[in-house]
Parts: C-alpha cells; structure tokens; sequence
C-alpha cells in the first residue's frame, strides 16, 4: 500500500484532479489489450519531466511500484500493476514540440498518438515509418519502450531505427538525456538503444528526438489472393529473392480471413482462401516495374487472384480491415494466447504449415496472419480458459509452437515485448547468464526495484 502521507505529497506535486483514487476512475487504467485486469492502487497524471522527478524520488524512498502508461495497447501486459502501486499516465505529456524540415527530425513529448505524429511529418512531405497496427491509439512512448514495429517494418525498420535522444528519468529521480540529435555519435555506451525496448522497467520517458525521412511520392495497395496457404507464404520467399523489397508484405490465413470477410467489402471466393497483403512505394515507374514482378511470381506460385485498389479509399478499406484483424478474432472463441513470434524468411513456409498441424493435433484453432516480410507471425491460439481441458490443451500448443520457433532460429517476441505474459518462456531463448547480466543492469538503473517490477524477469 502507498502511505496517505505519500498521497498527499503527490498531490501537492500535479494537483488534486491528476491524482486518481477511486476505483470507479481507476478502471481505464487496469487493462490492456491481454484481456488481463490488475488495479492500481492510484493513478497520477504528471504534466512535465520535473514532476516526475519528485514522484519517482517519493516512490523510491517508500518502495512502491511504479508503472510508466501511455495508451495501454500492448499485448504483453507491460503496463498492467501488476503489484499494485501507482500508475504513471504519459497522456498529458502529448505535444509535438518540433518537426525540423533542415535537419529531418521531429521532437516529440511521449503521450503523442502515431498516427497524429505521422499526419503531421505528411503535411510537410515527411515521413515517419513505425506504424503499429494500433497507430490510432497507441503512444510514441509505449512505440519506444517495446520497440514496436508493424508493416512496414521489412522495408524501414521497427522504431529503434528512427530514436536518436530520448529525455528521460530514472528510477531514483535524477533527468538525464541519452543520445543526440545528429546522425552520428559515439561518445560512451549507447543507453538510448538500452532504453528503447526495455518496457518500461529502466526509465521514464519524457522526450523523444525521431529520425525522418522524405515521404514516398506514391504507394499502390496490392491484394493477391491464394487458395493454397503454402503457396501465398512461397510467393513472399519469390519476390524477396527477385531482389523486390515492397513497403509491406502482409500475410493472412483462411481463419484470419474468416474472421473479416463481413468487413473487407470485397468480393471473396466462398472457398477457404489465403490473402497476401502488399504495399509498394517510390516513383510511378518503379511502382509500375515491382507490381508487375510481384504479380508475375504471385501467379506463377498458385494465385487466383491480382488486384490493385483502384483508389486510397479501397486501399484505406484493406488496412483497416488488417488493423481490425486482431480484434476480430473472438468469433473463433472467447479467449487467445498471442504471440508475435519471428522466424527467418526461409523458414516461413514451414513454420505456417507446422502451426496448421500443431493446431489439428490439439484441437485448438489457431489463426495466424502478421508481417511475412520479416518472418514476424502474429499466433492466436483460440480457447476457452474456463475449460480445463481447452485451456492445458492451449497451453501444450503454445510451448511445442515456441520450441518450433527457437527450432528454426527464430525469437519468440518480434515487436510487442515480454511483459507477463512471455515473461514464463524467455528463459527458452535467454540462457541463465544472458539474464543474470540484464539483471544487474536492471539494479543499475533501479535499485530499489520501484519501476514496473514484475516485468520481463524478476531480480534475483
């Protein structure tokens, strides 16, 4: 429990109305997107890095939970209080504070949505390429701290590619920046880097410096349809050894499509089918050139179908459809395990068709769609946990699915982090000494273990 003489001192800090104790007002604040629910025992809504200076100073000395927020769209479980304490809410720290057109950099405060972030860089014919599924809602912040990805990841990388300076604030209360504004910069070890998708559990981030680029003067959305799911997955190894790199190259299976075939708005066969969701950018010559390889490889690997979206409304129709995909899902059954793992793109083909298998053997349905690009498949294993036996049954799949990934020389996460809910694998891919190292960095950084403990790994 957080001492009322705590309370009281945050209250002076941020003001009454920014310290949040009923529960009625705590509810937003205990969930995420795991479908999991842990209440704070308050929230606070700090308005700058100096305020949370003090907070955290407070929390460290009284030895309470501390849990950094923005919009609470992960999918590991990186902001749920776990232990209870004081949630940290990011969204009043939401202004874009600069896009520097000379220098190709946006400064940004940590509660910005993407999406608004990447409207604005537009405007300028900028282009800022990190764009997580949930773009509409999720924060700069929580891109940062789990190092999100998305579609367009295969061609410009996850956000990591894109931080140059982070302003933050440790767990003890003292502000510092890491990094700097320019492209280069080696003078001591590379803590931004170290920030960036460590979830929360290092520091508090109160500002973020973010490398640009020109917007792409054209994009053309690609649709290719399959009735053969080993097929579509051949297809992505095709057009990456014909040396065609697409913006996106988006993958999903018949249950997935199942699950959005009332909102694609397009004509689908009635038979189970395969979609490949592709992007393609740059000049009109070169988007002219790619998409006529990319339907050449497509066909000549089994597809029945090539369409090119005649506008940016059928093309929006498409992505939002994708975006939606995951919430779709609970037509197939009340509850999911998801995980976003990577395998290499040489191994995609087999490991689709071994999810398949795992699925039939224990009669679990498993759709699986995500950014075949980079090998990143997003696994829902569907189930129902008040079912004894649904629920071992989900979990035996998802242990031999995690085993099959690390098999192949994959990652068991590729952009939405460990939190809780990977936290009981990672020692299937990082060996005792590996954690035993992130460990004492952890206590380097937070010595008290104030800061949203129970995260990734617990401290020995």
């Amino acid at each position: 429990m957080i001492p009322k003489s705590a309370i009281s001192e945050l209250t002076r800090i941020v003001g009454t109305k920014n310290v949040l104790t009923q529960k009625q007002d705590l509810i937003p604040y205990s969930h995420d997107s795991t479908q999991s629910e842990c209440m704070p025992d308050l929230a606070v809504i700090p308005r700058d890095a100096v305020q949370i200076s003090r907070i955290l100073q407070i929390a460290n000395r009284e030895c309470f939970p501390v849990i950094p927020r923005g919009a609470g769209s992960g999918m590991s479980g990186g902001a749920l209080a776990i232990r209870g304490g004081l949630v940290l809410a990011m969204s009043a720290l939401n202004r874009i504070l600069l896009i520097d057109e000379n220098n190709l950099i946006a400064k940004v405060e940590p509660g910005v949505i993407t999406g608004h972030l990447q409207a604005e860089a537009e405007k300028r014919s900028l282009f800022y390429p990190p764009d997580p599924a949930s773009l509409d809602v999720s924060t700069i912040g929580g891109n940062v701290a789990e190092c999100a990805g998305g579609p367009r990841a295969f061609k410009y990388g996850v956000t990591r590619d894109y931080v140059l300076e982070l302003g933050i604030v440790l767990p003890t209360g003292e502000i510092l920046t890491t990094g700097v504004e320019t492209a280069k910069g080696v003078v001591g070890y590379d803590l931004t880097r170290l920030i960036v998708g460590s979830e929360g559990t290092l520091a508090i981030i109160t500002e973020i410096t973010l490398r640009l680029i020109p917007k792409p003067p054209m994009t053309r959305t690609i649709l290719a349809i399959f009735r053969d799911m080993y097929d579509a997955v051949q297809s992505v190894s095709r057009i990456i050894q014909a040396k065609i790199i697409p913006a996106t190259i988006e993958f999903m299976d018949s249950l997935s499509v199942d699950c959005l075939r009332d909102q694609l708005e397009l004509n689908l066969p009635r038979a189970k089918v395969t979609l490949l969701l592709i992007e393609v950018d740059g000049d009109r010559l070169h988007i002219e050139n790619d998409t006529r390889k990319i339907e050449a490889l497509c066909r000549k690997e089994g597809a029945i179908e090539f369409r090119k979206a005649k506008d940016k409304r059928e093309a929006e129709v498409l992505w939002r459809a994708r975006r939606n995909l995951s919430p779709s899902l609970p037509k197939l059954g009340p509850h999911k395990i998801n995980m976003d793992v990577v395998v290499p793109r040489s191994a995609l083909a087999h490991f689709v068709t071994r999810l398949g298998e795992i699925g039939r053997r224990h009669k679990v349905p498993i759709p699986s769609f995500g950014h075949a690009g980079d090998g990143n498949i997003h696994v829902n294993i569907i189930y129902n946990r008040d079912d004894e036996d649904e629920a071992g049954r989900a979990e035996h799949a998802l242990k031999e699915i995690l085993q099959q990934v690390l098999d192949l020389r994959g990652t068991i996460s590729g952009e939405h982090g460990v939190g809780v809910s990977k936290k009981p694998y990672i020692g299937m891919e990082i060996p005792p000494a590996g954690l035993e190292l992130m460990g004492r960095i952890k206590k380097a950084f937070d010595p008290n273990g104030i800061l949203n403990p129970g995260k990734i790994f617990d401290l020995t």
